[in-house]
């Protein structure tokens, strides 16, 4: 599987190549799952880049730990963004990532234990 050959596989993030090994996957935020953040708006979730951090995080914790220190965060407040310089292994989180946001019930289980930065 390649992202850089199949990105509809991973819209709306998209993978954005750094260098011949390293990349990052991002997503500008606002719309896509908004209605999982508005579940706890009244907490301070927005939606925005670093509340999609958080809830990234609660998810490689959980469903990945094998990743953990391998991609790492630098989101900003319109844009989550997660990098490595191991392509393969961001690849993989791109995909399990992505597919877990398209499942309602885990991503809003995730989401419950996620911490506002």
């Amino acid at each position: 599987m390649n992202l850089t050959n199949d990105k509809l596989l991973i819209a709306p993030f998209f993978w954005v190549d750094r260098s011949s090994s390293s990349a990052s996957l991002c997503l500008d935020v606002g719309e896509y799952k908004q209605e999982v953040f508005d579940t706890r708006a009244d907490e301070g979730f927005e939606g925005g880049g670093y509340d999609w951090e958080s809830l990234a995080i609660v998810f490689l914790e959980e469903k990945m730990p094998e990743l953990k220190g391998i991609v790492n965060f630098d989101s900003e407040a319109s844009m989550f963004c997660v990098y490595s310089s191991d392509k393969k292994a961001l690849e993989k989180f791109a995909i399990s990532f992505k597919n877990t946001c398209e499942d309602e019930a885990t991503i809003t289980d995730l989401f419950s234990r996620a911490e506002l930065d």
